[in-house]
């Protein structure tokens, strides 16, 4: 599944995604810091409200691919943290944090058939068009990347994934 991210609210981006598994599987790529660490970015996490969760991330060794980091991106290679704060979370179907000025919800639903579905919505974002087009593509890149995880397929590098998508966002944001 490779559905487009949308802006909704105008400073508000939301993606959905159909993901393989019981709603607590799911939820432990969330919150598990090595699981969360295959797909997005790893680091201990205090999982309450108010708690710290640490991102440490390390996108070009998501794949056996050679993916080495884009100049553009050099300060966020490998080793790049961030720490974000815990705001609610209500195992297993909700997780909100406030992360760089952002709130960003996980938001799972069990659908029939054995699914979860996932929505993402990414508040806050800064009116700036060159910093949505990378986060609609670093989220878009990131879940790419659960999916093929949860089903077991073989990740495509995570940088050369991004850049393409970059390109896309920035003529759909125009």
């Amino acid at each position: 599944m490779n559905e487009f991210g949308k802006l909704i609210d105008g400073n508000a981006l939301q993606f959905k995604r159909t993901l393989p598994g019981a709603i607590e599987q799911v939820w432990e790529y969330l919150v598990d810091d090595h699981k969360r660490s295959l797909w997005f970015a790893g680091g201990p996490t205090e999982l309450k409200p108010g708690g710290n969760m640490n991102l440490i991330f390390n996108n070009s060794k998501f794949s056996d691919i050679p993916d080495p980091t884009p100049e553009k991106y050099k300060d966020y290679g490998d080793g790049f943290k961030s720490t974000a704060i815990i705001l609610e979370v209500k195992k297993p179907d909700r997780l909100v944090i406030d992360w760089e000025g952002g709130v960003v919800k996980f938001e799972l639903r069990e659908l029939s058939e054995g699914n979860v579905e996932l929505t993402l919505t990414h508040e806050k974002l800064q009116d700036d068009k060159e910093y949505r087009v990378g986060t609609f593509a670093g989220w878009h890149t990131h879940l790419n990347i659960l999916v093929d995880r949860l089903n077991n397929n073989k990740v495509k590098g995570f940088w050369q994934v991004h850049m393409r998508l970059e390109e896309e966002y920035s003529k759909r944001l125009d």
